[in-house]
């Protein structure tokens, strides 16, 4: 049976992958200025160099012929050229994977930290105002835009990754708090309550093994928030690393560079939280 959910989760992440590729390249020939280019502009160009320029952009115009020929050179380990930046796309991912790797592994580290902490002990000392304090602040963090948050580490001179643990630690503490609470109507903790075992007890042998499973779902919702997180992080902090790099092919309509960074994203994504998912089925297994 788990097998079988293997199977069923590697052939959905490869068709989502695929299709998310394709739509990513739709949606970049279909902008306002997909066939412009800012070298056009530039007036030391005579009408020859800019009407190859133009031409070498229309060369992509057929969508589908472009997104399987790139599959193509792809399974032979060719990712193309950046039109942009005039690098091979390859060399470009394998330079800024690590910094955004970095940035948002610690700050998912960070925000679950503070999100676990703050959640397990207001349920263990079960006190409303403590507990609405917290409330107060995940809703305020929620409230502010991952924009205005990366602004305020460049203005503060704070890590990036601590803009992105701001960024998920509110939907993660929320998630998080919400099942703690749920957990404690179940009939065996309150059977456990009657019987007089100590608060502590009832968290971590009743509560917190019920509620992991959900957990670690989560765990996967929250990769995927960092990611999105570290675009606008990375581009407003200037760091060099997968997030800027979408910013800056997005803005320059980079076909060939943000179809790929498409692929990348989404494959994590989904690894994520295919990851999560089997392992939490595994879990679930074996309390059964």
């Amino acid at each position: 049976m788990l097998w079988r959910k293997i199977a069923r989760h590697i052939l959905a992440l490869t068709l989502t992958v695929l299709l998310g590729g394709l739509l990513s390249a739709f949606l970049v020939r279909l902008a306002p200025g997909f066939t412009v280019d800012e070298a056009q502009l530039d007036p030391r160009l005579n009408s020859a160099s800019v009407r190859a320029l133009r031409e070498s952009r229309l060369a992509d115009r057929n969508i589908l012929s472009f997104y399987f020929h790139s599959l193509n050179r792809a399974l032979h380990g060719d990712l193309g050229t950046s039109i942009s930046l005039g690098e091979p796309v390859t060399t470009l991912l394998r330079q800024r994977i690590p910094q955004t790797l970095r940035l948002v592994s610690i700050g998912v580290l960070l925000s679950w930290a503070a999100a676990l902490a703050l959640a397990l002990s207001a349920a263990w000392l079960r006190v409303s105002a403590y507990d609405v304090l917290n409330t107060i602040l995940s809703g305020a963090f929620l409230c502010i835009p991952a924009a205005v948050l990366a602004l305020l580490s460049v203005l503060w001179n704070v890590p990036g990754s601590l803009a992105i643990a701001l960024i998920v630690f509110p939907r993660v503490y929320r998630y998080t708090r919400n099942l703690l609470a749920k957990a404690y109507f179940l009939p065996h903790i309150i059977t456990a309550r009657v019987k007089g075992l100590s608060e502590l007890r009832i968290l971590l042998w009743h509560v917190v093994p019920v509620v992991a499973p959900q957990l670690l779902a989560v765990a996967g919702v929250s990769v995927s928030i960092a990611i999105g997180a570290a675009i606008p992080v990375e581009a407003l902090c200037g760091l060099a690393g997968i997030g800027q790099l979408a910013w800056q092919a997005a803005l320059a309509r980079d076909l060939p560079l943000l179809t790929n960074i498409t692929i990348l994203v989404t494959l994590v994504t989904l690894l994520a939280n295919s990851g999560a998912d089997v392992i939490g089925d595994m879990l679930r297994g074996q309390r059964a």
